[in-house]
């Protein structure tokens, strides 16, 4: 009865004072202070007061029952499509919000829904992926930077996908420890694409040269990120890289020379269709006629198959133990400087440049740790 008596009594009361008796009602109803009876009868009021022209009302209502597990769905959900700052209580504070509910908002709604979900005190994976693929930076931003959000794998890669041009989506992406090693190339690229896209760096080194500079700190980049990759990911990053064409004989041949064993035979088990324990088994145990004609079947041409044969070769008297103090590389360069091999110096020179920007990345992070653990 007193229900029917606010109902009568709305139709004619101002608009604050509306207000303060939805309050009341909501909050009365959240706390279990009306009487099993009247529960029905205060749900269907509340259901009416969403109809009332005042914001102030409907902002009332949320407010009462943001934090109430039990309120009507009713009610919540169209609060929760209301104007930003009714619909903003229910967003951020709603239990009653399933993921479906929640995907739904985020489709429907803006990058202000948006963002209020990726600040959801716990965001679910199948909520994190639908802001994924439609979210823009702002809401993505704030999903990357949200602890209580479980973002896969597979949403990680689609937001580098998508907004990985961004600086800060990228920077906020590869401090992940979760973040597929795919996507992290791809970030490297794009990092060293912006880079070679500023005017300022143009004009004062040249485009070939920035072009030179910024294909070798991406592949120096690479080559770090690959000695670290879990075996499981490897071929899906081997294949990334031959997709977007970096698995050039000179990267495979650094990847052979410095040790990136793992690495190497996943990437010419990629290249040849040969399987893996076949492949492994040839370079380990091989005889050098058949690792060449592996590396033919790679795709290597006959010039460069041998050279890679011989790299092979050197590469297991050094894990032997057996080398006498030069590199992979410096054998060959030195070999092939004598034997007048032009194109096989040209490409182990490269090699060589990589190695050299390699071991002088390693000494500035080793004088960075240095530097830190003095202070």
């Amino acid at each position: 009865m007193i229900v029917h008596v606010f109902l009568r009594w709305v139709e004619t009361a101002r608009a604050a004072d509306r207000a303060k008796a939805a309050s009341v009602l909501a909050r009365a109803y959240a706390r279990s202070r009306i009487c099993a009876d009247d529960r029905r009868a205060a749900e269907m009021a509340m259901i009416f007061l969403l109809d009332d022209p005042a914001p102030k009302v409907r902002l009332a209502l949320a407010e009462a029952l943001a934090d109430c597990e039990d309120a009507p769905r009713a009610v919540i959900l169209p609060l929760a499509e209301d104007q930003p700052e009714i619909a903003a209580h229910i967003i951020l504070c709603s239990s009653l919000l399933t993921d479906a509910d929640l995907v739904d908002l985020a489709a429907k709604g803006n990058d202000v829904t948006r963002m209020l979900i990726a600040n959801r005190a716990f965001v679910s994976r199948a909520v994190s992926a639908a802001l994924a693929e439609i979210g823009e930076v702002p809401d993505v931003l704030a999903l990357l930077e949200n602890e209580g959000a479980v973002v896969s794998r597979r949403s990680l890669t689609r937001i580098a996908d998508r907004l990985g041009d961004d600086a800060e989506i990228r920077a906020l992406l590869l401090d992940r420890e979760d973040l597929p090693s795919d996507a992290r190339h791809a970030l490297v690229e794009k990092i060293g694409t912006a880079l070679a896209g500023f005017g300022l760096i143009q004009a004062a080194v040249g485009t070939g040269r920035v072009e030179r500079i910024t294909r070798e700190a991406c592949d120096v980049a690479t080559i770090g990120m690959v000695g670290e990759v879990a075996a499981a990911e490897m071929p899906a990053l081997v294949e990334h890289l031959r997709l977007t064409g970096r698995l050039t004989p000179v990267f495979l041949m650094h990847a052979l020379c410095t040790g990136r064993v793992e690495f190497f035979a996943s990437a010419i088990t990629n290249l040849s269709g040969q399987a893996e324990r076949r492949v492994r088994s040839i370079l380990s145990d091989g005889r050098e006629a058949a690792v060449r004609a592996l590396y033919e079947t790679a795709g290597l041409g006959r010039d460069i198959s041998a050279l890679f044969a011989e790299a092979t070769m050197l590469w297991r008297r050094e894990a032997k133990g057996e080398d006498d103090g030069l590199s992979v590389s410096e054998h060959l360069l030195s070999r092939a400087r004598a034997a007048g091999n032009a194109s096989c110096q040209s490409m182990l020179e490269l090699v060589e440049r990589l190695a050299i920007a390699e071991q002088r990345q390693t000494a500035r992070s080793y004088a960075l740790i240095a530097a830190r653990e003095a202070a």
